[in-house]
C-alpha cells in the first residue's frame, strides 16, 4: 500500500486528488496539508508514515520547491511528486535540483498521475511525455531565458519578490537573515536587469511563473 500525503492550498484540489487516488486498491491518502510549512511538520509524525508526497509548487508561504528541500533533508527516502499549473522548464529544473522524483502539469490526465505514483514509488524518475517534449523544444531553442541563470536560492527569492513579499518576510519564510535575502535580491536584479520589485513581477508574469 502506497501511503500518500497531499499538499495543496486549495481544498477542492485535495478532495479531487484524494477521490482519484483512493479509487486505486493499492494507494491510500494518509495525510493532507494546506501549506508547505504544515507538510514539513506532518511528515515527522511517526503515527502516519508517508511513502510519497504530491506537492503543489505554487502555494503561499514557502513554495513547494523549498518544502521539498526541507522534507528530503530530514526524510531522504520519501518520494515527492511536484504539481504545477506551470509547464516552464525553469520550474522543472529547480524542482529536480531540490530532489523531487517527478513533475506533472495539473493539466495532465488522471491516468498519468496514477502512473507517475507507481513509477516513483518503485524508485524510478518520471516526467510527463508532453513536458519532456516541451523541455526538449526549449533546450533546442536559441531563446535564452534570463531566469535560467538564477541560482536555486535566487530563483526562490525572485518568486517571492515577484509576488510582492518584503525582504524581511522572505527572510523569515526561508529561515535566513534579511541581509542574506538582500544580497540575493541584489543579484537577482543585476542578472535580470531589473530596477524595482515591480520589474520583477512583470518578468515573472511574462514568463508565466506567477499568476495574479
Amino acid at each position: 500500500m502506497v501511503k500518500i500525503m497531499l499538499v495543496d492550498d486549495h481544498d477542492l484540489v485535495r478532495i479531487g486528488f484524494k477521490l482519484l487516488i483512493e479509487s486505486e486498491p493499492d494507494m491510500q491518502v494518509v495525510s493532507e496539508a494546506n501549506s508547505g510549512e504544515l507538510a514539513c511538520q506532518l511528515v515527522l509524525d511517526p503515527v502516519n508514515p508517508i511513502d510519497l508526497i504530491i506537492m503543489d509548487m505554487n502555494m503561499s508561504g514557502i513554495s513547494g520547491i523549498e518544502a521539498t528541500k526541507r522534507i528530503l533533508a530530514k526524510n531522504p527516502d520519501i518520494k515527492i511528486l511536484g504539481l504545477s499549473a506551470h509547464e516552464d522548464p525553469v520550474f522543472i529544473r529547480h524542482l529536480t535540483q531540490a530532489g523531487a522524483s517527478a513533475y506533472l502539469s495539473k493539466r495532465s490526465a488522471p491516468t498519468v498521475l496514477i502512473q507517475a505514483i507507481r513509477e516513483i514509488y518503485k524508485g524510478k524518475p518520471f516526467l510527463d511525455a508532453e513536458l519532456k517534449n516541451h523541455q526538449l523544444n526549449i533546450d533546442l531553442s536559441n531563446d535564452q531565458n534570463p531566469i535560467n541563470i538564477l541560482s536555486e536560492k535566487e530563483f526562490e527569492v525572485f518568486i517571492h519578490l515577484a509576488k510582492g513579499l518584503s525582504v524581511n518576510a522572505i527572510a523569515e519564510i526561508l529561515h535566513v537573515s534579511p541581509s542574506t535575502t538582500g544580497t540575493h535580491l541584489y543579484n537577482v536584479k543585476q542578472k535580470l536587469n531589473a530596477s524595482t520589485q515591480s520589474d520583477l513581477t512583470l518578468i515573472a508574469l511574462r514568463n508565466k511563473l506567477i499568476q495574479l
